[in-house]
């Protein structure tokens, strides 16, 4: 998987899409992030969200999906995320916004094998949700097995 190779700084990539059920917030939020906004329509409604919305950091995980699948799908195999330098949540994001996001590459060190992307998560309405730049380390290219050399092979293995 070394398509990663290929990349060009300003080069931009449209991820797929994922549909946020209201059961799908209230769940996030129960385990991870249960602030009322989060857990209660009450509650939220006299929010400055004005309703029930998903947390940020569920937010962030499923623009890591997004991202992963898209990267997946291009052959390019991310190790990991070495640093999110910057992030902004820019509106909230309520039960069946859907979700999808724009990567576009801001800098490709290939030496190091790490990718800069800056990515944009936008709702069904085109409205930024979150924006972010993020340092992706891509898996080093697999080389092809190499076979012993024949000297290596004792009578005794055969």
């Amino acid at each position: 998987m070394d398509e990663w190779q290929n990349l060009e700084v300003g080069q931009e990539f449209e991820t797929g899409t994922l549909t946020l059920s209201k059961r799908d917030i209230l769940e996030f939020a129960a385990e991870f992030d249960p602030q009322p906004y989060h857990l209660e329509a009450e509650a939220a409604e006299a929010s400055i969200f004005g309703g029930l919305c998903a947390s940020g950091w569920q937010v962030c995980a499923l623009m890591t999906r997004l991202v992963s699948d898209t990267f997946k799908d291009q052959g390019i195999a991310i190790q990991g995320i070495q640093t999110i330098p910057n992030m902004q949540w820019k509106i909230p994001v309520f039960a069946e916004d859907i979700l999808c996001a724009t990567v576009a590459i801001a800098d490709c060190n290939r030496d190091s094998q790490l990718l800069v992307c800056d990515i944009r998560v936008r709702n069904q309405h085109q409205k930024i949700a979150l924006t972010l730049s993020m340092t992706l380390r891509i898996a080093a290219p697999q080389s092809a097995p190499q076979s012993a050399p024949q000297s290596a092979v004792r009578s005794t293995d055969l």
